[in-house]
């Protein structure tokens, strides 16, 4: 057979020539098991795929969108659309944020014509569905195999990328056959693959280099190659290294970030004498983001006792629009790179030329730094349906532009730093105008004096993000100025998902701006890195210490170990976390309670670290005696109130659990009160060993009513609920009124003073299922449709089946099993219970009723016909406010800080006219 002229005849060549080769599919870890499937076994499933598109009535050349997660989805579909001369268009699955999905769909729905979207049958429903938007689930495209195949020619399209770019904004990579089979055959050049290899991918396909390095290359080489889940990558870092030791992997890619978390957990892998066998493993290409020589020499030298070779990692360079790895430092690191900071990225593979020039294109000499420029045969030839983008992207001569700095030294390159306003951490690029964009809208921030700008201390893994703001204060307002300070970082932490490593309050005249009043980020990190901030730094690191109540030493071994921890998790020195700083105080989230459970059971061997014990002892101290305590004990008293945020001199705000019981929903809601207001929740009886849940509403209202008193003995009082705690927040309030107590704020999170007709309409079933989905355990489609399907099973089954088909890793995240699942969803069924027969009855003054997109209708039908019956059981106007997100997603990450805002806003305003009028009379 020829040597392949497109990728149809590619994996026709791999199938005919490497039949025994092929792809493996992890499960999870590397005890999960795994199932392989050939490269026949790929070409055929791909084949029955395509028929199924053909019947859509696709044609060659039309584009089609995959948001398929799982390696074992996304590659027979990604084939079926090349096997039709089809164009996929790879996308990452969806996050928890619906808005922010939906307008990037919208938008590549634009730029590709209206493409069709394939993604699993449980997506399909929830996706958000754009105008114009066509989907279709993969398991609908299953038919008999298609007999003709396309044959594209070079110069056609083969694979559109879809840029990092701005929310919304993301360009559309075109790369051609030509470009990819050039890029397979320069590439194998430096790797040098054959059918005795075996890869390893971690990375999603919307990345590059998972797609080209991690599929194509091996597939092009006839080379086994192995697919495992980035969660199970991310959550234990050295399951890494275990898949290479387990599956006898001889190349593999990550960028450097992952280097440094392994190197963080070698000394304690290396305690616990578990075996690895790392002498297969040939190299290991590392790109995304800077190399930095200190952490690769200390991985190479923690694993050579292992086997690992010394030579075995690979600094590299590769873009998008180069087909990914382009420029290689093979088996030059660490002796080329001795005494620098950041490794060398090599020479390019056969056919890549590279320069550097001036800004007028002109080349210039060896060593000097300019931007890089590239040219050759991998080379992209623009971006689909932007010519403009691909002007600009190219040279009158017909050179790209790569938008990075460096240099070249005997044919080397070395990066020196990037021309965008961008910044990388753990191989991930964001653009600063996004990151500016969110804070602005953050109470006590100027707009148009924030900056986002990238800085690496030496010796760092990666970059580290700086946010610089000027605070809209009061001179002097000192907690108003740490409230600020922990909701930017809060907010980063959520829509991102890392933590600023500096926040840095400046005066107005620090930010330097150009004629036409862009910020020059650039100057900035120049300035900071030469310490022109350094005393705004120190005035705001002491104003943290001093909010967060000095400093105390941690004393005895526990202790010590969770001082550790909370400096691993919250990028600090150890040395400088008191053992009496709360743990959402330095900056806890309810995804970084996640983690924190993970390290305690790493490094104290503390199992089932629950949520309400973090959320009750949050410190070091109070953590370390509660684990000691519960230690040798089976059970705790119950107390429904759980201090979530202490600070501030406010009124406290007092919130009640949805339907399920729980509270982790309102911890990113309490990080924005730091230094306002003390936020309570109150949490519903029976999660614990023996604890009955409560028989009636009356005993639960009158519960939660005494717990806030001893809390708070007297008005004036704040009390809201979410969804079903709207109503217990009624009836506190009533009471509490009752007792001659001021209620000066009222507040309902969406649901309306009549519960029971929604109550009525869940069953046991209906109710773990919705659980199921709070938890994200299940996806909308699922949890609507699984209860009608499961009814006439016993309640065990019924449990059993929503465990079985749930994610194995949120299963762990959440420490849930059949059992304490099912305790959980009896409990909400007793919620659910109690609610079935409340009606309400009796007025509390006024209420304030904060309303989102409802689970069924519309919101304006919601408003009108629900919502404002709570003018029923009000002796003063409600207010109704509206807040953005749908029901569940309303305090989520992408909706908290602006949900914050509006609340903090209602509940001031509430009580200053409560006061206004009782002056009045």
């Amino acid at each position: 057979m020829n040597p392949p002229d497109n990728l149809t005849d590619l994996l026709l060549y791999a199938a005919r020539r490497h039949p025994e080769s092929g792809l493996r599919h992890c499960q999870g870890s590397t005890d999960a098991g795994f199932q392989d499937r050939t490269h026949p076994e790929l070409l055929a499933e791909a084949r029955r795929i395509l028929t199924g598109l053909r019947s859509r009535g696709l044609r060659p050349g039309d584009r089609v969108v995959l948001v398929l997660e799982r390696p074992q989805e996304f590659l027979p579909a990604f084939w079926a659309t090349v096997l039709g001369g089809f164009v996929p268009c790879p996308m990452a699955a969806p996050s928890t944020d619906p808005e922010r999905w939906a307008a990037r769909l919208d938008h590549v729905g634009h730029l590709l014509g209206a493409p069709l979207t394939v993604t699993t049958g449980s997506l399909a429903d929830s996706l958000p569905r754009p105008p114009g938007l066509s989907v279709v689930a993969l398991e609908d495209l299953y038919g008999a195999e298609a007999g003709e195949l396309h044959g594209a020619a070079p110069e056609d399209t083969a694979i559109l990328m879809l840029t990092s770019g701005s929310t919304g904004g993301s360009k559309a990579v075109m790369l051609t056959h030509g470009n990819l089979l050039a890029s397979m055959a320069a590439k194998n050049g430096h790797h040098r693959l054959g059918p005795a290899d075996t890869t390893l991918n971690w990375v999603s396909f919307d990345h590059v280099a998972a797609l080209l390095e991690c599929h194509l290359l091996p597939l092009y080489a006839g080379s086994t190659q192995v697919h495992a889940p980035a969660g199970a990558v991310l959550a234990d870092p050295l399951e890494f290294l275990r898949l290479v030791s387990r599956h006898d992997v001889t190349m593999t890619f990550t960028p450097n970030f992952l280097l440094g978390l392994i190197n963080t957990a070698a000394d304690r892998f290396v305690a616990s004498g578990e075996p690895l066998d790392l002498s297969r493993l040939r190299h290991i290409v590392s790109g995304g983001e800077a190399v930095v020589v200190a952490t690769g020499e200390t991985f190479l030298d923690h694993f050579a006792p292992y086997g690992l070779a010394g030579d075995a990692l690979w600094p590299a360079f590769g873009m998008t629009e180069t087909c990914a790895g382009s420029v290689y430092s093979r088996k030059a690191f660490p002796e080329a790179d001795r005494g620098a900071e950041f490794a060398n990225l090599g020479t390019a593979v056969a056919g890549l030329r590279m320069r550097v020039v001036d800004g007028s294109d002109r080349t210039l000499p060896e060593g000097t730094v300019g931007e890089v420029q590239f040219t050759g045969p991998m080379i992209t030839p623009g971006y689909h349906n932007d010519p403009r983008a691909t002007a600009d992207a190219f040279t009158a001569d017909g050179w790209f532009r790569s938008g990075d700095l460096g240099r070249i030294d005997d044919g080397r390159l070395t990066l020196a730093g990037r021309s965008k306003d961008s910044v990388i951490v753990n191989g991930v690029n964001h653009f600063s105008h996004d990151i500016e964009a969110a804070l602005e809208q953050l109470d006590g921030v100027a707009r148009s004096y924030v900056a986002a700008f990238p800085t690496r201390p030496t010796g760092s893994d990666t970059e580290q993000l700086v946010i610089a703001f000027h605070p809209d204060l009061p001179d002097g307002d000192e907690a108003a100025l740490h409230r600020v300070l922990t909701a930017i970082r809060s907010t980063v932490v959520m829509h991102w998902g890392f933590r600023p490593s500096l926040v840095l309050p400046l005066p107005r005249e620090d930010f330097p701006k150009t004629s036409l009043g862009k910020i020059q980020r650039a100057l900035m990190r120049t300035r900071l890195e030469a310490g022109a901030y350094e005393a705004p730094r120190r005035a705001a690191a002491d104003l943290t210490l001093r909010m967060l109540g000095g400093h105390t030493p941690p004393e005895g071994a526990t202790e010590q170990i969770l001082a550790e921890i909370y400096g691993e998790m919250f990028d600090a020195d150890p040395a400088t976390i008191s053992a009496t700083a709360s743990f959402f105080d330095l900056g806890g989230t309810s995804l970084d309670i996640l983690r924190l459970r993970a390290k305690v059971m790493q490094r104290l061997g503390v199992t089932g670290l629950e949520v309400i014990t973090v959320l009750t002892a949050p410190t070091v101290r109070a953590l370390a005696a509660r684990l000691a305590a519960e230690a040798g004990s089976d059970s705790r008293p119950y107390d429904p109130l759980v201090p979530m945020q202490t600070s501030g001199a406010k009124t406290p705000l007092f919130c009640v659990h949805p339907g399920v019981g729980e509270v982790l929903v309102f911890v990113n809601l309490a990080r924005y009160f730091t230094g306002d207001r003390p936020f309570h929740a109150l949490r519903a009886r029976g999660f614990n060993e023996g604890e009955k849940p409560f028989v009636s509403f009356e005993q639960m209202v009158d519960c939660y009513v005494d717990a806030i008193r001893a809390t708070q003995p007297h008005g004036p009082y704040a009390v809201a609920g979410y969804s079903y705690g709207a109503a217990v927040a009624f009836e506190i309030a009533k009471i509490l009124e009752a007792q001659g107590e001021r209620v000066d704020f009222v507040g309902s999170f969406n649901l309306p003073p009549h519960i029971k007709y929604r109550m009525n309409e869940l069953d046991f079933v209906d109710t773990a299922a919705n659980l199921a989905f709070f938890l994200d355990l299940l996806d909308k489609k699922q949890a609507t449709e699984l209860p009608d399907a499961l009814r006439h099973l016993s309640r065990e089954a019924q449990v059993a089946h929503l465990i079985e088909i749930a994610p194995r890793e949120r299963l762990a995240e959440l420490d849930l099993d059949t059992a304490s699942f099912g305790a959980w969803a009896d409990l909400a069924n007793t919620l659910t219970d109690l609610g079935r027969g409340y009606e309400p009855s009796g007025a509390v003054r006024s209420m304030s009723v904060f309303h989102a997109t409802p689970l069924h209708g519309t919101r304006e039908a919601w408003l009108d016909n629900e919502l404002r019956r709570w003018d029923e059981h009000t002796t003063e106007p409600n207010r109704y406010l509206e807040v953005p997100g749908e029901h569940y997603t309303l305090m989520g990450p992408r909706h908290v800080a602006a949900f914050q805002a509006i609340l903090r806003r209602e509940l001031d305003r509430a009580m200053a006219e409560a006061d206004a009028g009782r002056a009045r009379r």
